[in-house]
C-alpha cells in the first residue's frame, strides 16, 4: 500500500538537497512523461531532459547540472536513480509477510518451520528443511530435502531449491528460478555420455536477487557460491562450481559456463557468454553479447565478439585480432619510413 510523505520528510529520510516547496505532499512515483500531481519522477538520462519542462510531477530529482531548468520543487542529488529507488521504497513499502501454512501446502514432519514463515498453497518442504523467522514461501514452490533458508528471504512462486541448497538473508527469488539442479557433468565412454554425480551445492549468500527462470547448477564437488549483494537478472545460466563475487550484477540470457570465478562489483552486461575455467578480476564491465574466452586480470570495460568460423581458423583469426593495433602500428612505422 503507498503511503504519502512531504518532500522535506524524503529528503531527511533519503538524502539530496530540497530545492523547493519542502510541504509538497507526494504519495507515488512515476515516469517524467507520465507524472500527475502527488507524483514524483526523476531525470537520471539526458534523453529525458525535454520533458523537464512539461511534466506534471509535483516533484522531480535531478543531478545539479539540470536543476537551472527545473520548475517545480526538486531534490538535488549527484545519483538521481539511486536517490529515485530509496524515494520509492519508501513510498511503497513491502507488504508484510503472512503467517502459516496454507490449504494444500505439505512440509514434512521432520522440516524445521518458523512460526512466523509462511507456506503458500500447493508448495511442498520435504524432510530436514530449516526455514528461518520472516520467509515467505510462495505458492507452488519445491524445496527439497536439507535445504536451509535464513530469516526474511522470499520466494515468490515456482521456485525450486534442490536438496541441500543454502539460501542467506533477505534474499529474493523470483518465479521460476532453480537452484541446485545437476551441474552439465558427462564423460564420454566410446561416444556414449555416462552421467558424473553433482555432488557439491548451492550456496547463495545474503541480499541476493535471482530473476526469474534464471537456473544455478550444483557443484560438481564443491559448492558453487553466489557472494551477498549479487543481483542476477532472468534467464540466466550458471554453471557448476561458478563463483560470483560480492554486488555484481549480471543481466538477462547471459550463459557463465562450470567453474568459472566472477570477482566482487563486475558488472556483466545482457547476453554475454563466460566459457569455463577462466577468472574474471573483480570491477570488470563486460558490454552486452561479449564472448568471455580467456582471464580478465585488470579492472576494466571489455567488449567483442567474432563470427563462427572452422574452430582452427577462428582460433588464428583470434590471436591476429588481438594483434590489429600493434600491426597497425608496425605498419604505419614502415610507411613513415618508405615515404621519408
Amino acid at each position: 500500500m503507498p503511503v504519502e510523505c512531504t518532500l522535506a520528510e524524503l529528503a531527511r529520510r533519503c538524502g539530496g538537497e530540497l530545492r523547493g516547496d519542502g510541504d509538497t505532499h507526494i504519495h507515488g512515483v512515476a515516469t517524467i512523461q507520465r507524472a500527475v500531481a502527488g507524483s514524483i519522477t526523476f531525470l537520471a538520462n539526458p534523453h529525458y531532459r525535454r520533458y523537464l519542462r512539461e511534466t506534471h510531477a509535483s516533484a522531480v530529482i535531478l543531478a545539479p547540472a539540470d536543476a537551472g531548468a527545473c520548475r517545480i520543487p526538486a531534490l538535488i542529488t549527484s545519483n538521481p536513480y539511486l536517490l529515485y529507488a530509496r524515494v520509492a521504497a519508501v513510498l511503497t513499502p513491502a507488504a508484510p509477510v503472512r503467517k502459516g501454512v496454507e490449504a494444500g501446502a505439505s512440509v514434512h514432519p521432520t522440516a524445521r518451520v518458523s512460526m512466523d514463515t509462511w507456506i503458500g498453497p500447493g508448495a511442498v518442504v520435504e524432510e530436514g528443511v530449516v526455514i528461518e523467522g520472516g520467509v515467505s514461501v510462495g505458492p507452488n514452490c519445491v524445496i527439497m530435502a536439507d535445504v536451509h533458508v535464513e530469516e526474511h528471504s522470499c520466494l515468490v512462486a515456482g521456485v525450486t531449491l534442490c536438496h541441500g541448497v543454502h539460501v542467506g538473508k533477505r534474499a529474493l527469488l523470483h518465479p521460476g528460478a532453480v537452484i541446485g539442479a545437476d551441474g552439465f557433468g558427462i564423460a564420454n565412454d566410446d561416444g556414449v555420455w555416462l552421467k558424473v554425480p553433482q555432488l557439491g551445492s548451492v550456496v547463495v549468500g545474503d541480499d541476493v536477487e535471482i530473476g526469474a527462470n534464471t537456473t544455478i547448477d550444483r557443484g560438481a564437488l564443491e559448492d558453487t557460491v553466489i557472494g551477498n549483494g549479487v543481483k542476477l537478472d532472468n534467464q540466466i545460466q550458471v554453471g557448476h562450481n561458478v563463483c560470483i563475487g560480492e554486488h555484481t550484477a549480471i543481466a538477462g540470457c547471459t550463459a557463465i559456463a562450470g567453474s568459472a570465478t566472477i570477482g566482487r562489483r563486475c558488472m556483466i552486461a545482457g547476453g554475454a557468454g563466460i566459457i569455463g575455467h577462466i577468472e574474471i578480476c573483480d570491477d570488470v564491465t563486460v558490454t552486452a553479447m561479449t564472448l568471455v574466452t580467456h582471464s580478465i586480470r585488470k579492472p576494466g570495460v571489455y567488449s567483442g565478439s567474432m563470427p563462427m568460423d572452422a574452430a582452427a581458423q577462428w582460433r588464428k583469426n583470434s590471436v591476429r585480432f588481438r594483434q590489429l593495433d600493434e600491426l597497425a602500428r608496425r605498419l604505419a612505422t614502415i610507411e613513415k619510413k618508405l615515404k621519408d
